[in-house]
């Protein structure tokens, strides 16, 4: 499996605030308004999927799958051109800051990487960048 991580971000908020806000998917009505609009069309979400369509991809459907309490928050892809999985990790710094990470997993070819891994690069940052920035 191929990994594509961002860079970990810090966030002026307890670990456990980050996760409940993050892990309810209907928390993305707050932050709607921050997505790029040439970049990002018609996202729709429920508590547990969101369904986004993006300009270079197309439609993409994301189910949480799994949830580590205060800790980690794993998607899979239900529907999407490339299948993946996507895990944001928080870990605390103090009682009243953590860190986030994003990290995309795929099993791809060698040759469709070398395509499509500045893409994800690029994505993944300003998606964590976007979480850094919401307030918890």
């Amino acid at each position: 499996m191929t990994k594509i991580e961002s860079s970990i971000k810090m966030i002026d908020a307890p670990q456990c605030a980050v996760y409940e806000k993050l892990s309810d998917l209907n928390n993305l009505e707050k932050v709607k308004q921050h997505l790029p609009e040439d970049k990002v069309k018609n996202l729709t979400f429920d508590a547990d999927s969101l369904t986004i369509e993006t300009a270079p991809v197309g439609k993409i459907t994301l189910q949480i799958v799994e949830k580590e309490p205060c800790k980690c928050i794993k998607f899979g892809t239900t529907s999407s051109p490339l299948p993946f999985n996507l895990w944001i990790q928080i870990v605390p710094e103090t009682d009243t800051t953590c860190k986030l990470k994003l990290t995309i997993g795929l099993e791809i070819n060698p040759f469709m990487m070398a395509m499509v891994q500045k893409p994800l690069q690029e994505g993944i940052e300003k998606m964590a960048d976007m979480l850094a920035m919401i307030h918890y």
